[in-house]
């Protein structure tokens, strides 16, 4: 028998809207997916400069004048505090993810989590050092 013949109803459970907010767990999980956002976004941006780059330099010039207005530097402002709400959210994740042991022990959360960040420091600064030079 098909389940088109049969008389029986199945359980749906009503789910609200808002099922995310009552679970800090869950609220911390839809913030942090939410941040995929503005990384999006902000990466469109910056293939639109690359683009802009490609066209010429009056192209890329409009781009980055573009850039300068008070809604680009709100948005950026935004899609940084969105980026590193990411970046601590998953720094924070890996540890679970990627489990290491030092012989029969298992290596504690605190110094992957700091390499992390002193990786992402030490990226940062060849990154400014690099445009700062060139």
């Amino acid at each position: 028998m098909d389940i088109s013949q049969s008389k029986r109803k199945p359980y749906v459970r009503q789910v609200k809207k808002s099922w995310w907010l009552r679970n800090s767990f869950y609220t911390g999980y839809m913030l942090r997916e939410g941040t995929c956002i503005f990384v999006g976004a902000y990466a469109v941006v910056l293939l639109c400069g690359l683009l802009r780059l490609t066209q010429g330099p009056e192209a890329f010039a409009g781009w980055l004048t573009a850039l300068q207005s008070p809604l680009a530097i709100v948005f950026h402002l935004l899609a940084l505090v969105a980026c590193l709400f990411h970046a601590k959210t998953w720094f924070s994740l890996a540890p679970k993810a990627v489990r290491i042991f030092k012989g029969e022990e298992l290596l504690p959360e605190k110094p992957i989590i700091m390499a992390q960040y002193i990786g992402l420091a030490a990226v940062s600064v060849i990154v400014l050092l690099i445009a700062v030079l060139a």
